[in-house]
C-alpha cells in the first residue's frame, strides 16, 4: 500500500476489520475507491455498503476531490450482493422470527441505495473501471457512474432473476436510459451474461482497452476531469440529469442560468484566455 492509499472506515468507525473492505487512494484531486473483497469477487457486504456510502458522502462534500473512480480488487468489479449471505439470511428468516420488520428492512435497503444516488448526482464526474464480472447491484453501481470503461474480461449481467429478486440499486432507472426500454426488459427478464464487445455495442461501456492498458487509460481520463473547470462540470452533470425528466422550457431555463453562472467564473476566463493564447488552461 503506497503512502497515498488509506483504508476506509465504516460509517460508525467501530470495526477495524471492516475497514479492509474498501481502499481509498488519492492522486491529486482524483479519488480512487477500490472494492476490496477479491476472494468473494467483491460481493457487497454490510461493512462494504457502509464504507462505500461514507466515502462517497465525504467525496461529494470535499472541494479537494474533483473526480471519483470506482473499481474492484482482483479479477472482478463486483458480483453484486453476497449470495451466500442471502442464503443464510433466508434460512434464518424461515426458521425463526425475523429480527427486523419489513419496514426496517426497507429503510436499511433505501439507505444503502444512496450509494448509487450519490454516484449519479454528486457534482463531480464518477467513473467505473471494470474488470471481470459486474452483476446485479454491482452492475447497478457501474450504471450509476457517468462513464464506464472495461477490458476484454468485462462481463455484465443483471442477475436478479437468477436469485429470485426483482432488483435494486437503481438499475431500472439507469438501464432503460442507456439501452432503451425494450432492451432493458430483455436484459432483466432473461439475464444474459454480456461480454465486453456486446456491452460496448449496446452503449453500456464507453470504451474498451487492453487489460494491461486499462488502469492507465482510465486514470488519464479521470485526472483530466478531476483537474477541469469544476463549476462547468458540476452544472453540465446537473443539466444532463435534469434533461431526463424536465420539459424543454424548464430545461432551457436551467441551462441558461447555469451557463451564465459559468461565464462569471475564473475558470471560464482562464479557459478562453488559454484558447486564444494556444496553451493548456490552468484551473484553480
Amino acid at each position: 500500500m503506497n503512502q497515498n492509499e488509506t483504508r476506509s472506515t465504516t460509517a460508525s468507525g467501530d470495526d477495524a476489520g471492516a475497514s479492509q473492505d474498501l481502499l481509498q487512494t488519492r492522486d491529486g484531486r482524483l479519488l480512487v475507491l477500490t472494492l476490496n473483497r477479491p476472494e468473494r469477487r467483491n460481493a457487497l457486504s454490510p461493512a462494504l455498503y457502509a464504507a462505500l456510502l461514507a466515502a462517497l458522502r465525504a467525496a461529494a462534500d470535499d472541494d479537494d476531490v474533483g473526480a471519483v473512480v470506482l473499481t474492484g480488487a482482483g479479477n472482478a468489479f463486483c458480483a453484486g450482493g453476497d449470495v451466500a449471505r442471502m442464503n443464510a439470511n433466508a434460512n434464518a428468516a424461515a426458521n425463526t422470527d425475523s429480527a427486523l420488520s419489513f419496514e426496517q428492512k426497507m429503510a436499511g435497503l433505501r439507505q444503502r441505495t444512496g450509494i448509487c444516488e450519490l454516484l449519479h448526482t454528486m457534482p463531480k464526474p464518477t467513473i467505473a473501471m471494470l474488470r471481470g464480472p459486474a452483476v446485479g447491484a454491482g452492475l447497478s453501481l457501474a450504471l450509476a457512474c457517468d462513464l464506464r470503461y472495461g477490458d476484454d474480461t468485462t462481463r455484465l449481467r443483471t442477475g436478479f432473476i437468477n436469485v429470485g429478486l426483482s432488483g435494486d440499486f437503481g438499475g431500472h432507472y439507469f438501464l432503460p436510459r442507456l439501452v432503451g426500454m425494450a432492451k432493458a426488459r430483455e436484459l432483466y427478464l432473461t439475464s444474459p451474461m454480456l461480454d465486453a464487445q456486446t456491452a460496448l455495442g449496446l452503449g453500456l461501456l464507453n470504451d474498451l482497452f487492453e487489460p494491461a492498458a486499462l488502469h492507465d487509460a482510465v486514470l488519464d481520463v479521470a485526472r483530466r476531469l478531476a483537474h477541469g473547470p469544476r463549476t462547468a462540470i458540476a452544472h453540465m452533470k446537473a443539466n444532463l440529469n435534469d434533461a431526463a425528466h424536465l420539459p424543454l422550457a424548464q430545461m432551457l431555463d436551467r441551462e441558461c442560468w447555469r451557463h451564465v453562472r459559468c461565464a462569471e467564473t475564473a475558470d471560464h476566463r482562464e479557459a478562453v484566455a488559454a484558447f486564444v493564447e494556444k496553451r493548456s488552461p490552468r484551473f484553480a
